[in-house]
């Protein structure tokens, strides 16, 4: 295996520049350009933050979590309150943007992190290079692990520096960036939040460096930066977390904005750079968040989450759902744009778009062919005017998303949203409800039989990408906590490797159990109750984190099939690396019926493993077990997971 050694500088490659025709450069010096009084192909630069909720930063009105940098950028330029995600969760929506295709037409559709795009399809960056742009990306890619048709070296980017694979991404300090496929060492990272060498500094660095080094041709530098999705790591000698570490607040809601102060001195680094390099009124900044804001760190007093991701600081409008949900606040994010001497400053735009929009704007805005099947519709005019633009601002007719189960589209101000897990359709004014609180199916069902009508016609059947293997795939799943040269372990026939298995000795037989109620389930992924009592470790309930997530706590009710001496119980939690869900409180009841029971025979704490936990109890006679999960160990969380359930007893 090839591996490139840490500190990472983007390495400079001698080429010819065959690709860029006599013609096309002919025409540059003659002064033709799409934009009139342009010689030259302007510089695009688009800074994704992955999960900054729609109402933190201090220019949407957040109180909590300074960033004069993002401020300054949208007094500069141009604030978009309409601008959508294309989808509510990170890989799909990230789709959306690279493709200019809605979520019915997408390749990358569910979240599991390592879906490719096939070979076939067109990104910005494949649109831009045949213009001679230098095409770099540094972040979070979610399109495609190694050894698939989806990697970006294969879609248009020279470089592409940060992780693959979603899952690799959600630790700060792992042991290995990707860099066009090959493995950049972090020195000292022993993956989750243990390490001595901050990825995001050094992804930064590297989109700095691609961004210098290419000042003297057109570029286009992606940088979907990973902060503030948790893990919530941040070094304690970064100025950021000064400002943080000393306020009353829980310490993941401190850890969270300091991350987001953090990026927003970032971005105020990739301004002053172009300042610096005198490429200012050449290069339209782009940055927003990636999808709709988690609700992170909510309690009795802050319901909807402490920062108020999704609440209006003023007038405490609320949007309705969250990161994982087609609700508006699953899908809102904070949109800005800026470029000197063509956005207007202090402009604030109503135009109602979303991610697939914005790979048509650069090709308008570059001259670049977009592709003939994309969704999107450039915005172009409504950023720089339509004067400057030669052309009035068109509009979409209606936007469409879709998530496992889930889907929603929006006509105007009519939004029809169908729940996950349910065969109703959802009608909205927005206009009058911009919470989405007041159902208006019954009251306007002709327009709500026109969005389904129209919902139903952009869907098609997902064409997803392909991997030639998932070796490498698999290994960077791994290295976010540190084990990507763990061997694998003999299986059997349709499960997964695990690191722990259940006792057998004095433990009840399993085989006339059944579900008999469960809070919460999350069916998307197929993470259902019946895998906490299906002797299979390598399968997991896990609550709902998709939609509307249910909050603590949770509850699995067992039937026995029998009445059973009852004298302890053994929790295993999920075995596939993970520690989202891993139950930090439960307690156990016994009863005769599933409805009712009385206090708790057994109470416990749990440790932070992944061994089976014994938890004893007196001996108590029952067919039902009822076991509460009352919080977790990761933070910000509010899930629970079980990877086997076992009853002690005869």
């Amino acid at each position: 295996m090839k591996i490139m050694n840490y500190p990472v500088a983007d390495q400079r490659q001698s080429r010819a520049v065959v690709h860029l025709c006599i013609a096309l450069l002919a025409t540059w010096s003659a002064g033709y350009f799409p934009l009139r009084g342009e010689a030259a192909p302007p510089n695009v630069v688009y800074i994704m933050a992955d999960e900054l909720g729609y109402f933190e930063p201090g220019f949407m009105g957040g109180k909590n979590i300074q960033t004069p940098n993002l401020d300054r950028m949208a007094a500069e330029g141009i604030r978009f309150d309409n601008l959508f995600a294309g989808s509510s969760v990170c890989a799909p929506t990230r789709c959306t943007f690279m493709t200019g295709k809605h979520s019915g037409h997408a390749s990358v559709r569910s979240n599991g992190g390592g879906t490719p795009l096939r070979a076939d399809e067109p990104t910005i960056a494949s649109m831009l290079k045949p213009l001679g742009y230098a095409t770099g990306g540094f972040g979070k890619w979610g399109c495609g692990g190694r050894d698939s048709t989806g990697v970006p070296e294969d879609h248009g980017f020279d470089v592409f520096l940060g992780f693959y694979d979603q899952v690799h991404a959600h630790s700060y300090y792992p042991p290995y960036l990707i860099r066009n496929s090959e493995e950049v060492v972090l020195p000292g990272n022993k993956g989750l939040s243990e390490g001595e060498t901050y990825s995001q500094y050094v992804i930064h660095g590297a989109a700095v460096n691609f961004i210098r080094e290419n000042a003297s041709k057109p570029f286009f530098a992606y940088l979907p930066y990973t902060p503030p999705h948790g893990l919530f790591d941040i070094p304690d000698d970064d100025p950021a977390w000064a400002l943080y570490k000393n306020k009353p607040w829980p310490e993941p809601a401190r850890r969270y904005a300091a991350m987001v102060t953090m990026l927003d001195r970032q971005v105020g680094e990739v301004l002053a750079l172009l300042r610096e390099l005198g490429l200012e009124d050449r290069t339209l900044v782009f940055f927003s968040g990636d999808n709709g804001g988690a609700d992170y760190f909510s309690s009795p007093e802050y319901p909807r989450g402490f920062h108020g991701a999704n609440t209006h600081p003023e007038t405490g409008v609320e949007y309705r759902g969250r990161k994982g949900n087609l609700y508006e606040g699953g899908l809102r994010v904070p949109f800005i744009a800026r470029w000197p001497g063509k956005i207007k400053a202090g402009r604030t735009s109503d135009h109602l778009g979303y991610f697939p929009d914005v790979l048509p704007t650069i090709a308008e805005l570059t001259g670049a062919s977009a592709p003939k099947d994309i969704d999107g519709i450039s915005f172009l005019p409504e950023l720089i005017g339509a004067d400057a633009a030669g052309h009035p601002q068109a509009e979409h007719d209606y936007l469409y998303w879709e998530i496992g189960d889930w889907i929603a589209i929006r006509q105007q101000n009519w939004r029809a949203v169908k729940p996950a897990k349910s065969d109703s359709w959802e009608l909205y004014d927005l206009n009058t409800d911009p919470s989405e609180s007041n159902d208006l199916a019954k009251e306007h069902p002709d327009k709500l039989s026109e969005l389904i009508a129209l919902a139903r016609e952009a869907h098609e059947p997902v064409q997803e990408g392909t991997f030639k293997t998932t070796d490498r795939h698999e290994r960077d799943r791994r290295a976010k906590f540190g084990r990507q040269d763990e061997r694998e372990q003999p299986q059997r026939r349709g499960s997964r490797p695990t690191a722990h298995s259940m006792p057998t000795e004095g433990m009840l037989s399993n085989k006339d159990w059944k579900v008999a109620r469960v809070s919460s389930e999350n069916s998307g992924n197929k993470k259902f109750a019946r895998n906490a009592i299906d002797g299979d470790p390598a399968t997991h309930w896990h609550t709902r984190f998709s939609g509307t997530a249910a909050p603590p706590p949770h509850e699995l009710v067992i039937d026995l099939g029998s009445n059973r001496n009852i004298r302890g119980f053994v929790y295993l939690g999920r075995q596939d690396g993970s520690w989202n869900g891993a139950v930090k409180d439960i307690e156990f009841s016994i009863s005769d019926t599933a409805e009712e029971f009385g206090p708790p025979v057994a109470k416990a704490t749990l440790e932070r493993t992944k061994a089976p936990q014994t938890i004893p109890c007196d001996e108590h006679v029952g067919r039902y077990v009822r076991l509460r999960a009352l919080n977790e160990y990761s933070s910000g969380n509010r899930f629970a997971t079980v990877a086997e359930l076992g009853i002690l007893g005869e």
